[in-house]
């Protein structure tokens, strides 16, 4: 009878220490998609030397993570990847509507080339500075100005098209 109840206990307390364990698990879950949810996002395009998919990833205050990728080149037919951690350097209060913001920040990129004196595509990395100007509209809008310096290397080359690249980008804001 005693041997019963100590292993019917056993059973319970490690029942509930699972139980609790699983309890942790999901509040961690929901508590980390409820602040995922939270943070302001923004989706576009980027016109600058070629088209880029924009998408942005406020880190809470107003700092953010930009990441781009799309076709570069005059020509059209580069492939790259840049990611920006960007420093809201400040936010005037030029309009009474809106928000304005001038911000900054250094990143890395990856590209894939056509180098013309080369046979085929070559790999590049290298690093990526970003400095722009922002508006967010009233309604989930935002335009932005930026100058996008990027040295990459690569092929025992540097690639130089378009190290300073002002490009002009569309977002929506949610």
């Amino acid at each position: 009878k005693n041997l019963t109840y100590i292993l019917f206990l056993y059973t319970f307390l490690n029942i509930h220490k699972l139980m609790k364990r699983t309890f942790a698990v999901i509040v961690a879950i929901l508590g980390l998609t409820f602040l995922a949810s939270a943070q302001p996002k923004a989706v576009g395009v980027r016109i600058g030397n070629g088209i880029d998919l924009s998408y942005e990833q406020c880190l809470g205050g107003l700092n953010f993570l930009e990441f781009e990728g799309g076709l570069d080149g005059y020509n059209g037919n580069n492939l790259h990847l840049d990611g920006v951690y960007n420093f809201m350097i400040a936010t005037p209060d030029w309009t009474s509507a809106g928000s304005w913001g001038f911000y900054g920040g250094p990143g890395a990129g990856l590209a894939i080339v056509n180098v013309p004196d080369s046979e085929g595509a070559s790999v590049f990395a290298g690093v990526v500075g970003n400095l722009g100007l922002e508006y967010t509209f009233n309604i989930p809008l935002q335009i932005s100005l930026d100058l996008r310096p990027r040295l990459m290397f690569g092929n025992n080359n540097v690639w130089t098209d378009g190290i300073f690249s002002f490009g002009i980008g569309v977002r929506y804001a949610f």
